[in-house]
């Protein structure tokens, strides 16, 4: 059986722009660097928003450079632009993947649509590190529809896996990664219990984004918590107390150092320097005018 480093509650939420209300479940600085190769991961919502005639809500455009940022969406729509040209809608149960590598300018915010007609917005946003011989990589773009991401029937009507990126049993993930990672989003019904077999040399984050579980008929987790597992044994068993929203992530750990300064994160501070210099210097690029 896995042991458990800790279990940890959603903290107090802050904006980020006008559009995201959000709260940071884990990041590198502090338990996240057990979830190496995950940086970080931030919950916004779910915030009902109002029918508006204003200017989009959202984040204006601010750079990345060094990772890759995943946004998964529940309920609502977000689009997004960056300074590789690509860009889209993505709603309801879509994923974006965006590799900022050498660098990137993007903007997210609410979608025309979506403005208005107001609605609940639902997402996560999660960084994943790329190693130091990836971080000079071309920026890109992949956008990862929710029929193009395998759904897999959990036995004994546990419920639902779908494979965002890795593998789970043969099936394989929308993702293409640099490095092993599995990002699998669980939906559990009340009542059911799953085993999943993981893999070892990893820790294990689950993410309980709606709902409770107990973890391995020992561990009772509710909406907004966190759970690390060790990178012991492969095994984890999920028993679902109510219909829940699980996010799992694991991976095979970057083992390199880790030096972060706002939208960054390197592996030096001459690295985090060079970033600055570069995007003041316009080497990001330029986002065309969209709206």
């Amino acid at each position: 059986m896995k042991k458990i480093i800790g279990i940890y509650q959603a903290p107090r939420g802050h904006w980020v722009g006008d559009g995201f209300p959000v709260s940071s479940m884990f990041s590198y600085s502090n338990h996240g660097k057990y979830l190496n190769p995950f940086l970080l991961l931030d919950r916004a919502g779910p915030t009902d928003f109002p029918p508006s005639t204003e200017k989009n809500r959202g984040v204006g455009e601010h750079p990345h450079r060094g990772f890759e940022t995943v946004t998964i969406v529940y309920s609502g729509e977000v689009a997004h632009h960056d300074s590789t040209g690509k860009g889209g809608v993505i709603g309801s149960g879509d994923v974006q993947w965006m590799t900022a590598a050498s660098g990137i300018l993007h903007q997210e915010y609410h979608s025309d649509d979506f403005m208005k007609t107001g609605g609940t917005l639902d997402m996560v946003q999660l960084w994943v590190n790329l190693p130091a011989k990836d971080k000079s990589a071309s920026p890109g773009y992949q956008l990862l529809k929710s029929n193009d991401i395998p759904n897999i029937a959990l036995p004994n009507e546990a419920g639902t896996l779908r494979v965002i990126a890795g593998d789970y049993l043969g099936h394989q993930g929308a993702a293409h990664t640099f490095t092993p990672l599995d990002v699998w989003d669980l939906q559990l019904n009340k009542g059911k219990t799953v085993g999943l077999q993981t893999k070892v040399g990893r820790h294990i984050g689950l993410v309980i984004l709606r709902g409770s579980i107990i973890v391995d008929g020992r561990a009772n987790l509710n909406e907004g918590e966190l759970i690390i597992l060790d990178d012991s044994e492969s095994n984890i068993i999920l028993e679902a107390t109510d219909d829940a929203l699980v996010l799992l992530l694991s991976g095979d750990p970057i083992d390199e150092p880790v030096v972060g300064h706002g939208p960054f994160v390197m592996n030096s501070h001459q690295d985090i320097k060079d970033a600055i210099d570069d995007f003041n210097s316009g080497k990001f690029g330029r986002i065309a005018e969209t709206h």
